[in-house]
């Protein structure tokens, strides 16, 4: 069936899923705040203490979830993002992915990347508050993590650089960015690149009290048909000591991942650094130590990124593995992937939460395991059989809201029957 799905369509399918061709007080905020036997059964009720990790993204990019559309008054916004954090709480969750750095832009007053288009729909328009710090304020008040996902390289949803604000970085260095499936993106084969873009990130992390840095799939883009990314110039440049391009690009997402790494480590409370990978590091049929899948798409070949290499050298702290498909899925098997997963962090001290494709209950494009409210509960069921598996994130937070089938409800019922407590 060609490429396997995946959530990192956030310029995808996935948006076409969710309709994108793609309480409290509403003032303005002024700034930063600062049924399983045995051994499997134990590890449930520890859970159902209120343990394990209980987490949902909340997207910015193109408007996904928050805020529910740009230009919206400063209160609105506020208000809207307190609802949110209001649900998370109703369904006793305990960590918000909040997406800050959507486009090489910022929901913080960033002193390297111009405010983010999603807020007032003009890219460098100051809103009139801190999204960011009055997130994280708003989080901890209602006894919430609050992890700061950024997106590294995508710079713009087109290719036209002059449509980006005349301060933009991409525009003031033209030679930083490649075009490429409509898109631009900056060129993770140049070392001032990755410095920037570590730069701009780590803005974000000494200023607030974050307790995490998140990252998702986007490394090199998802591939395009009949489409080269090219970075030509930077391979030829910089990939001499390297066999093939291949391995020099992701050897330079291997760069990216370490350096922050370390960067992060040196920040005063040095929170944690988390990434949410493409589901599929690499199937049994390009590897032996792969999982057994379709020889469809694979973070290591496709995306340069090596992630169980990520895992096997400490450079991150937890690993979400986008598993957006449903058990018994002949391609990418939940019931597979899972186990594949905690054999890769097992002995490594990195902690697995999993993904969860909640976006897919009860739309009427997806197969019949997506229109029982119960699949997601056996996918918890499931994961609980595992020692290894600390938690469970659910794409996105408009779904843990709307809830088209109950799914959430159900699993919510069967899962999670206390309030949580916080994750780490």
């Amino acid at each position: 069936m060609g490429r396997i799905g995946r959530r990192g369509f956030v310029a995808g399918a996935a948006l076409a899923v969710l309709g994108v061709t793609g309480s409290h007080g509403a003032g303005a905020d002024s700034g930063p705040a600062g049924a399983i036997s045995g051994t499997a059964g134990a590890v449930r009720k520890k859970r159902r203490a209120g343990s394990e990790f209980r987490g949902m993204w909340l997207a910015t990019v193109f408007n996904v979830d928050w805020p529910s559309s740009p230009g919206l008054t400063p209160g609105r916004q506020r208000a809207e993002l307190l609802a949110h954090l209001d649900m998370a709480v109703e369904r006793r969750l305990n960590a918000v992915i909040l997406q800050v750095r959507p486009s090489a832009d910022a929901l913080w007053p960033s002193p390297y990347e111009p405010w983010a288009e999603c807020l007032t729909g003009v890219q460098g328009r100051d809103p009139g508050w801190d999204p960011l710090g009055t997130a994280v304020e708003e989080a901890h008040r209602r006894g919430l993590e609050l992890h700061a996902w950024f997106n590294p390289y995508r710079v713009a949803n087109h290719t036209d650089p002059s449509r980006l604000t005349p301060t933009h970085p991409a525009r003031r260095n033209p030679g930083w960015t490649v075009p490429y499936g409509g898109r631009l993106y900056y060129n993770p084969g140049l070392p001032e690149v990755r410095r920037f873009v570590q730069d701009a990130m780590l803005d974000a992390v000494r200023r607030y009290d974050i307790d995490a840095v998140h990252w998702d799939d986007y490394f090199y883009p998802y591939p395009v048909e009949g489409q080269v990314f090219d970075d030509d110039d930077a391979y030829a440049r910089y990939g001499g000591d390297f066999p093939n391009r291949a391995s020099w690009r992701r050897n330079n997402i291997d760069l990216l991942v370490s350096e922050m790494s370390a960067r992060i480590k040196e920040t005063a409370g040095a929170p944690p650094f988390g990434i949410s990978p493409f589901g599929i590091w690499r199937s049994t049929a390009a590897d032996p130590a792969g999982s057994d899948t379709a020889d469809g798409l694979q973070s290591y070949d496709d995306l340069f990124a090596d992630t169980r290499k990520w895992i096997r050298e400490g450079w991150i702290d937890y690993v979400v593995p986008q598993l957006y498909w449903h058990i018994g899925y002949a391609e990418a098997d939940y019931a597979t992937l899972v186990p594949w997963w905690e054999a890769a962090v097992r002995d490594t001290g990195v902690r697995l939460y999993i993904g969860e494709a909640l976006f897919k209950c009860g739309d009427a494009g997806q197969p019949d395991a997506w229109q029982d409210p119960d699949e997601l509960s056996r996918h918890l069921t499931l994961g609980g059989r595992y020692p290894g598996v600390a938690g469970h994130c659910f794409f996105s937070a408009t779904q843990v809201t709307a809830d088209r089938i109950g799914a959430m409800a159900a699993l919510v019922a069967d899962h999670y029957p206390a309030p949580a407590l916080p994750a780490r």
